[in-house]
């Protein structure tokens, strides 16, 4: 005996509602684990992949590179490269339209000079100076007083350099007159004349003097009479990879790049 029509096409229909209903429930399984795996690609992969050219300052050389190291390591596929000098020379490349992504100077006033070619800076450590002395001190400098000492052969940074600003600065307060033997073009050059014994003293950074234990000493020098520096970061606008660019400058801030800025006896920004 057959069915009415009506009846066999309900049959047909709800036969149809079943075979459907589990063919349904796959396809939303299949679109959770799509989902699931491109959010697990976006969150492995991190910053933009990119190879990246940072122009850093001179007294940045030492961390950086360590730095650089750790945040490639975070980021697989990413490569930054530095450029170190001074900061000067580091503003004239980026006027000139030197391919570059990022720049870090030692001083706000350099990065204030270029807010035509720059993102927003921000700072990311802070430094201070000492006295740079031959390792056992031969000459017995005790304070920056001793500087003016006429027998005594003092290098300083030329004063277009943020080392050499901060040092005619602390020494101008103290009413001091020193005659430098050499003006250098950045605080590595500075370091590099004491450490060879080619100067008896000059005024570096604390993280400088740090680098090179076994050649020279550092004499502190009293908060009072002292300048600290700031060094600011910036996405440059002629980078042709922005965003990752922007994620580096960014991660500059965050507590692993701090951590290592501050092992290297920078200070908090």
């Amino acid at each position: 005996m057959s069915l009415p029509i009506t009846r066999r096409r309900a049959a047909a229909a709800a036969l149809t509602a079943a075979l459907l209903v589990p063919l349904a429930a796959c396809g939303n399984d299949d679109k959770k684990d799509d989902d699931s795996g491109a959010q697990a690609t976006s969150s492995a992969s991190g910053a933009p992949k990119a190879d990246l050219t940072v122009l850093a300052a001179s007294s940045l050389t030492d961390v950086f590179k360590e730095a650089g190291a750790a945040y490639e390591k975070e980021n697989p596929g990413t490569k930054v490269t530095f450029s170190f000098a001074g900061s000067q020379e580091l503003a004239a490349q980026v006027k000139q339209g030197s391919p570059a992504d990022a720049l870090v100077t030692a001083d706000t006033k350099t990065m204030d000079g270029l807010t035509a070619d720059t993102g927003k800076p921000t700072v990311i450590a802070k430094n201070r100076l000492v006295i740079a002395v031959g390792e056992g001190n031969p000459e017995k400098v005790e304070s920056l007083k001793d500087l003016s000492d006429s027998k005594l052969k003092v290098v300083l940074a030329a004063p277009e350099v943020p080392v050499g600003r901060y040092s005619q600065q602390v020494l101008d307060a103290q009413k001091i007159e020193v005659r430098p033997v050499s003006q250098e073009p950045n605080v590595r050059a500075v370091l590099s004349k004491v450490s060879l014994g080619e100067a008896d003293a000059g005024l570096v950074y604390k993280t400088d003097a740090a680098t090179a234990p076994d050649k020279v000493d550092a004499v502190e020098i009293p908060d009072a009479e002292n300048a600290i520096a700031s060094y600011p970061a910036a996405t440059l606008k002629t980078s042709e990879h922005s965003e990752a660019a922007a994620a580096f400058v960014a991660w500059l801030s965050t507590p692993d790049a701090q951590k290592i800025l501050q092992g290297a006896g920078f200070q908090q920004p």
